[in-house]
């Protein structure tokens, strides 16, 4: 299965292919409110020398992290699912940290920490054992003297982390590791399925369904690189 991952979650926003596991094709901005979604989409494409309509999958990291960065990435999967018959795959960014985490050789309790705006940071724990990683404790939100002391000892990891911890370890959730856990997922869904990860109640809209919206889709895919917008 040849999958085109989205992670934009984080002020580093990536894109990968990969095809059954191995990754063929990754860029990312180098970080900031640089929104280059197409340009990403058609640069990996064209180093892993593909067409869209050679795209089984598409999977797109949802957060929590930034909610435009997810929006876009949404909105991207539903107007591709739209235009041609492509699986879909929502996946947690916070899991996607914690896999990226344990590839790096950490083990024990490992907190996953990413901020949730309004001096609150969004928090989950994760085991990380020799052959393999699970959570432990939910995702939740709490305030930094809270996340200090719940991971007093313990390893943090997440977004420019090192912003407000300075124990912690920056960390953004990459479209390569995102496409490696996608390609051992089979629980696709409907594109107006597909939900950000939040914990606090948001007002989302989705794509408009019909086959002209997604037409217009992939016709503006087609030059749609000149047409970025910052965050």
């Amino acid at each position: 299965m040849t999958i085109l991952a989205l992670e934009f979650s984080s002020s580093q926003r990536s894109v990968a292919v990969a095809r059954d596991g191995q990754v063929l094709a990754e860029a990312a901005t180098s970080g900031g409110r640089e929104m280059a979604a197409f340009s990403l989409i058609e640069r990996v494409l064209a180093e892993a020398c593909l067409g869209r309509d050679q795209i089984d999958c598409l999977a797109v990291g949802l957060g929590p992290g930034s909610y435009t960065g997810i929006r876009v990435a949404l909105a991207i999967a539903q107007g591709w699912q739209l235009a041609r018959p492509i699986r879909l795959l929502g996946i947690r960014s916070a899991d996607c940290l914690a896999a990226q985490g344990w590839a790096m050789g950490l083990r024990g309790r490992v907190h996953v920490v990413i901020d949730a705006q309004r001096g609150e940071f969004y928090r989950a724990v994760y085991g990380m054992a020799a052959d393999g990683w699970r959570e432990v404790e939910p995702l939740q939100i709490q305030a930094a003297a809270a996340v200090t002391a719940a991971a007093a000892g313990e390893t943090l990891v997440g977004p420019d982390l090192t912003r407000w911890f300075a124990s912690g370890q920056a960390l953004a959730p990459s479209a390569a590791e995102l496409a490696r856990l996608a390609s051992r997922r089979t629980d696709f869904c409907a594109g107006e399925k597909l939900e950000p990860v939040y914990l606090r109640e948001t007002t989302f809209l989705k794509a408009a369904p019909g086959p002209v919206a997604g037409r217009d889709f992939l016709q503006g895919l087609d030059g749609a690189a000149s047409s970025q917008r910052p965050e």
